[in-house]
């Protein structure tokens, strides 16, 4: 089975946030031939902030950091997948009010214990 990235995603506003991502999500799969790579959980709202899940597959990652090269290796971040997250927010701030994008497994190990 194909490997997934699952990123939590916080924002504001759910509608203009998951209009964004689906946006900038299909026109990457277009660029790259693919389709069906990625999926959105819908929102739980809490403390004023919509919640919600997307799942990308590893594949399209891999596609987009092949696609761009040396500028993917320029973006920051340690390792593919949070350079991924480095170029979504980069492509999706301007058309969403306040998001944060961050990678589902490391913020349930964290230390805090916050998930």
């Amino acid at each position: 089975m194909e490997g997934r990235l699952n990123i939590n995603v916080s924002a504001v506003d759910y509608d203009k946030t998951s209009k964004a991502l689906t946006r900038q999500l299909s026109l990457l799969e277009e660029m790259v031939h693919a389709e069906n790579n990625f999926v959105m959980t819908t929102s739980e709202f809490a403390f004023g902030w919509h919640f919600f899940i997307l799942s990308v597959n590893q594949s399209l990652i891999e596609k987009l950091a092949e696609m761009m090269g040396p500028d993917f290796d320029r973006l920051k971040g340690k390792n593919i997948d949070k350079k991924f997250l480095a170029w979504l927010t980069k492509n999706i701030e301007t058309k969403s009010p306040r998001f944060k994008l961050a990678i589902k497994e490391e913020m349930e190990s964290s230390k805090f214990g916050i998930f």
